[in-house]
């Protein structure tokens, strides 16, 4: 590892102006490539305390023995210099998007004789006009099949239209009318060209004035008393309409705009493109890439922008591009994606209307694709054995943790304290060992003693389990009866929450002898838990007060990913790329969606709770029933028996029973409106929104 300080070059040294610069390691390879408006300014940042950097910018300084720049005259030279340059030295530090798939493109040969329409992957070609991508090369072929009625372009091969010159006899599509035979001379190399030309124009969507022609000529048929001639233009506008209904119409402005949505976690982001032309998709694509290096949003856009625009010119480049964050600084991109084109572009985020709604759709399909790209990451066998052993690795674990606990805590500023635990085995979620905890033995906001509860909870359950087997012949620390859904002694087939049973969860789950749900019979060889040093000291020392020596613990901070071992001042970090981290991650965040899942629940049915609720024998239907005849829960507790006995369904010792446990029930503090402070009836009904806001949750 380097000392950056050792090739730090001498503030003087370094230009005040803009430029390119390039770090390269021990080998001379070129590790990162990077463009600045100021050399001096950027690079003094890379030179600062390593603490104060980000681990992946500390990564690559420590990795890179030398740096050298390149002076230019503006920043948009700078843009262009640096695509240039990570696309020759592919820089292992740098953002390189990579395609998830192949995609097909329709493309028409402009630079031969006989243009040729066909299927085309890979490498763009100099000469040829490219539509698409599209999903699929069956959607293309559909498409063409219907466009060559109308546009009769050649689409064999060379071996074929040879072979039809030297015979002097067309291939089947010249004899059913979609091809015109240029093999055989039916039409000059002139008009089989100005043909392809107009194939192109309609493709790029500049179809109302065709379709418009084509009408008029039908018309004057029609009225020469043409009709056959008439009925085949009937059918070319059929076709031709058609083959616009397979894309769908999006942006009713006719717009000409490139859309690109990015979907990212602290790992890795997809980045998705539709491409509008005339109003109408005409192509996708996407991208996934590994977060090398320290990249905001909008640094991701520009990584994209330039993969995108980097070999086009002219009106492969729209007139307009929708992104969700724009680069800093814009000007220079916006400059250069002007020059690409030769007009003016615009580089925006949408704010209203269909270009809004249609940049959502976008976005929907980013987060698709990033979740598909890590479900196909986290089924691969080999992956994940290599994630488990890189865990072992560094948490110098003696075998790998084939069963992996994870634990977090979940509250809404210290209101309904909630637990989850979701277990992994085998690098792979197993949902029917997940668990809930309600926190019990104390009130408020404590995310270290709350998790202290829980691991003790967990672990004292295990013991009991395993002095159940004979396993355990000693008697277990702290209470052997309590249950950790707070149930003392039984069965355990019903959990006990503010005195109500409810149904058992585990309920058709492997029983022991008793018939006692085997919840917690199975120790995992790593617990994770969701957070820094604290808390991982207190699931440590709840472990050690039950005695537990076997199992290891670590805790995952959310903030620089870093890995917190009991006992230890610093963190272990994990290489950027390490399938060990990205697994630990994952086990986290599923620990944190379980945990907030069932926080928000508990916290809806508390605010949907109502007096009625308490009543024996009163079901859903006549409460319901009771509410609507009286309006509210104020108004039905001033009723007379008699009166409740005036709703359908209700009988009088129904009315009795309503009536006595309202009178028993307190009633419950005006609610006020803290933006009017209107005093708010008691209706008895749900709240329609909830005060707090989701960013206050834990």
């Amino acid at each position: 590892m380097a000392d950056p300080s050792s090739y730090r070059p001498k503030p003087g040294q370094i230009p005040d102006s803009p430029g390119v610069y390039k770090f390269r390691d021990e080998h001379g390879r070129v590790i990162y490539v990077g463009k600045a408006k100021s050399l001096r300014q950027r690079l003094a940042n890379y030179f600062q305390d390593l603490a104060g950097l980000h681990p992946r910018t500390r990564t690559m300084v420590t990795t890179a023995a030398a740096v050298e720049w390149t002076v230019v005259t503006t920043e948009v030279e700078a843009l262009q210099l640096e695509y240039t340059w990570i696309k020759e030295f592919d820089p292992r530090f740098n953002v390189k998007y990579r395609d998830d798939k192949s995609y097909p493109y329709l493309a028409v040969t402009l630079n031969e004789e006989f243009p040729r329409v066909q299927v085309m992957r890979g490498a763009k070609k100099k000469g040829v006009r490219y539509f698409g991508p599209y999903g699929h090369a069956w959607a293309i072929r559909e498409t063409v099949d219907l466009m060559l009625r109308v546009f009769p372009v050649r689409t064999c091969s060379a071996g074929v239209f040879k072979r039809s010159a030297q015979i002097g006899r067309p291939c089947l599509l010249g004899y059913i009318g979609k091809c015109s035979a240029p093999c055989v001379g039916r039409i000059s190399p002139q008009e089989h060209h100005e043909l392809a030309e107009d194939f192109c124009d309609f493709m790029a969507g500049r179809t109302g004035a065709y379709l418009r022609r084509l009408e008029r000529q039908m018309q004057d048929a029609a009225e020469d008393m043409e009709y056959e001639r008439a009925a085949r233009l009937r059918d070319d506008i059929g076709a031709l309409k058609r083959a616009m209904e397979k894309s769908a119409v999006v942006l009713a402005d006719a717009t000409d705009a490139d859309l690109i949505a990015v979907a990212e976690d602290e790992l890795e982001a997809a980045v998705q493109i539709f491409h509008v032309r005339g109003g109408r998709v005409r192509g996708q694509r996407g991208w996934v890439t590994d977060k090398v290096e320290a990249v905001t949003t909008g640094g991701l856009v520009e990584h994209a922008l330039q993969q995108l625009y980097g070999e086009e010119r002219g009106d492969a480049v729209p007139k307009e591009v929708l992104v969700p964050a724009l680069p800093e600084p814009v000007e220079p991109v916006a400059q250069w994606l002007s020059e690409r084109r030769g007009s003016q572009v615009s580089l925006r985020i949408p704010q209203r209307g269909d270009k809004k709604d249609l940049m959502a759709t976008v976005g929907r399909n980013a987060q698709q694709a990033l979740a598909l790209h890590k479900t196909k990451r986290a089924s691969d066998l080999t992956t994940r054995s290599r994630a488990l052993e890189e865990i072992a690795e560094a948490l110098g674990l003696d075998t790998v943790p084939l069963r992996i606990e994870c634990f977090d805590i979940s509250h809404l500023q210290g209101d309904d304290v909630v637990a989850s635990m979701v277990v992994f085995e085998d690098g792979l979620a197993r949902k029917s060992e997940y668990r809930r905890f309600q926190i019990k033995t104390f009130q408020g906001q404590d995310d270290v003693r709350s998790m202290h509860e829980v691991i003790g909870r967990r672990f004292k359950r295990y013991l009991q389990e395993k002095q159940k087997s004979g396993e355990w012949t000693e008697e277990p620390a702290g209470d052997p009866q309590e249950d950790v859904d707070g149930v003392t002694g039984g069965s355990g087939v019903v959990t006990v929450h503010d005195g109500e049973p409810e149904p058992d969860p585990l309920a058709g789950r492997p029983t022991d002898e008793d018939g006692r749900p085997k919840r917690f019979a199975y120790p995992p060889q790593l617990v994770v838990v969701d957070g820094g040093a604290p808390q991982v000291a207190a699931a440590r020392r709840a472990l050690d007060e039950l005695g537990i020596d076997d199992v290891a613990v670590c805790g995952l901070a959310k903030r620089l990913e870093e890995v917190w071992l009991p006992e230890e001042d610093d963190p272990v970090v994990l290489p950027r790329s390490s399938e060990g981290l990205y697994l630990l991650q994952r086990v986290r965040d599923e620990a944190h969606r379980f945990a907030i899942t069932y926080q928000r629940s508990k916290r809806g049915k508390r605010l949907k709770s109502s007096p009625l609720d308490a009543v024996a024998g009163l079901g859903d239907t006549r409460r319901q029933a009771l509410l609507k005849h009286f309006g509210s829960v104020k108004k039905l507790r001033a009723a007379t028996v008699d009166e409740i006995c005036e709703v359908p369904g209700v009988g009088r010792k129904t009315a009795e029973t309503v009536a006595a446990a309202l009178a028993g029930a307190a009633p419950s503090a005006p609610a006020v409106n803290t933006a009017t402070g209107e005093i708010i009836e008691d209706d008895g009904a749900p709240p329609a929104a909830l005060s707090a806001e989701r960013g206050q949750e834990r």
